[in-house]
């Protein structure tokens, strides 16, 4: 199959929304459809104690929430699905941000008896800052919920989107009935039964056709020929070109947990979504038909497996062809590398690839060599952006709570920060490590994965740090600069890449201090290239 091919078959999309609407669900029925697992683990039912496919950390198990992006990948009707399937709780968005620098388009997850809730505000917002093309899937009709009017009004207030439904419930919770699949003019019945398996639509052009009233009944009928000729009098029209550019967005309805509605949403993805896109690096924009390879890690994720030790990063191909045992430069170090067992990921499986084409996400071990924002390319200077870092809302200073290990401690807290579990900074004045995270949880989950990965144990001690700002290089012989650093020596630190950090105790001290000293700038996110 010829090069651009490859890259017109592929699919590469994240999935987001708050936590609970239903995203590692959706994620496993997707692999379902793909053949890609026989059976999906409900994530929350006890009696298939596996656990969801997607879910493989020991703490997400035990609290069923994603806390690590996961990578799968599929096909179905030959095109080559890669999904990234992000933790929706808001103490690792830094994460799911991450990821959006690597995915093409996304499919926004909502509860429909939540409605739209604030953590997946913040991710659209992130979406449409970069115009990625987005669809809405309105998730477990069969339970009650809010009106399907009322839900699509509130994603265009709150989400500041502009919809077209592709398909629409018939009833809802105990009324349900099925699905009216607009995209395609089909109908779907709703048995309610068929949880892990696959059900058929039933063809139907013509909604006047009395026939409807015999399948659903006269009262159900009547009211969904009343929507439909609604929508398509107050919503527009499917325009791909919109959708593509990040001005319309499409919605469907579904259960994911009971099967329904998910293939309607993976047919209609599959045609409209983009094949991989070009990417902007700061020196150009690289077309993802280029022929040099180019790919950038968005993801370090170590010990995946806790019996090897091992550590992989997550390469974004971006152009040409990634090719097993071809050496490739690393551009930060300036090194030639070469990886003799590039994985891919295929459901929970992890085979060996020999190419990837654009689109493509590649596990590669990893010695330490590797930091979030890397990029790889065939020789060329690159360097692509947009994988920032923000200031965490928490901060506590690590304590060693076993002088014996205080080796292994270090180096796993040294790893976890390369992976973008937290931040690290260390104070200027007396070389203690703080630790600045997005969300209170993820101190658990570094003192879990500490004693768990690493064999060192760390206790924490509270420290009033409002936002981590950092500084924007200066010329050193600037006397406001010395003075800055004079006065506040205090409160610096230098993160792991080396920047000076201000840790400011709060918003007024970020005023006051950016008033007393003009020249020095102060930033809340770590890349502020203008």
């Amino acid at each position: 199959m010829s090069f651009l091919k490859e890259i017109a078959r592929r699919r590469t999309f994240g999935i987001i929304s708050h936590p609970d609407a239903g995203k590692t669900t959706l994620t496993e029925k997707l692999l379902l459809f793909g053949g890609a697992i026989q059976e999906a683990g409900a994530v929350k039912n006890n009696k298939i104690k596996k656990g969801a496919t997607s879910d493989f950390m020991e703490i997400e198990r035990q609290r069923g929430i994603s806390v690590a992006t996961s990578v799968l990948a599929f096909i179905y009707k030959d095109k080559k699905i890669n999904i990234l399937d992000t933790p929706g709780h808001k103490d690792f968005a830094e994460d799911t941000f991450r990821t959006l620098t690597a995915v093409d388009s996304v499919i926004v997850v909502i509860d429909v008896a939540k409605g739209v809730e604030p953590q997946t505000e913040k991710l659209v917002e992130v979406c449409r800052m970069r115009s990625i093309p987005m669809l809405v899937f309105i998730n477990k009709l069969d339970r009650e919920g809010k009106d399907a009017f009322d839900l699509l009004d509130e994603v265009e207030q709150k989400l500041g989107l502009r919809v077209t439904p592709m398909s629409f419930p018939i009833g809802m919770g105990y009324d349900f009935k099925g699905i009216y699949n607009i995209w395609e003019k089909k109908l779907n019945l709703f048995s309610g039964d068929k949880k892990q398996t696959v059900s058929e639509g039933v063809e139907f052009d013509d909604l006047s056709n009395p026939e409807l009233d015999k399948i659903v009944g006269t009262k159900a009928a009547d009211t969904l020929r009343e929507e439909v000729e609604l929508i398509s009098e107050v919503y527009p029209d499917f325009n791909q070109e919109e959708y593509l550019k990040g001005e319309l967005q499409p919605v469907f309805f579904g259960s994911a947990l009971n099967n329904f509605g998910v293939k309607e949403l993976l047919d209609a993805f599959i045609e409209i979504a983009p094949s991989p896109q070009p990417k902007k690096a700061e020196e150009r924009l690289v077309d993802s038909k280029e022929q040099k390879m180019s790919g950038f890690v968005f993801k370090i994720h170590a010990n995946m497996d806790p019996k090897h030790r091992d550590r992989l990063a997550f390469i974004k191909i971006v152009s040409g062809v990634f090719k097993r045992n071809s050496p490739y430069l690393h551009v930060r170090n300036g090194k030639k590398v070469k990886f003799s067992s590039p994985n891919a990921f295929f459901a929970e499986k992890k085979e060996i690839v020999d190419e990837s084409f654009p689109g493509d996400i590649v596990g590669i071990h990893d010695t330490g060599s590797f930091k979030i924002g890397d990029t790889l390319t065939e020789g060329e200077e690159l360097n692509f952006r947009g994988i920032p870092s923000f200031s965490p809302e928490h901060f506590r200073y690590v304590n060693n709570a076993d002088p014996m290990k205080s080796k292994q401690l270090y180096k796993g807290l040294d790893q976890l920060m390369d992976e973008g579990v937290a931040q690290l900074f260390i104070l200027e004045m007396n070389g203690r490590r703080v630790v600045g995270t997005v969300g209170a949880l993820q101190f658990e989950v570094i003192q879990y994965r500490l004693e768990h990965e690493y064999g060192a144990k760390c206790t924490y001690e509270n420290l009033s740090v409002h936002k981590a700002c950092w500084v924007e290089p200066t010329d050193p012989k600037n006397e406001e600069f010395k003075e800055f650093k004079r006065v506040k020596q205090r409160y610096l630190a230098k993160d792991k890449q080396g920047q000076l950090v201000f840790l400011a105790d709060s918003a007024f001290t970020m005023q006051m201090t950016q008033s007393k000293y003009p020249t020095v700038k102060l930033h809340t996110t770590s890349e502020f290239k203008k």
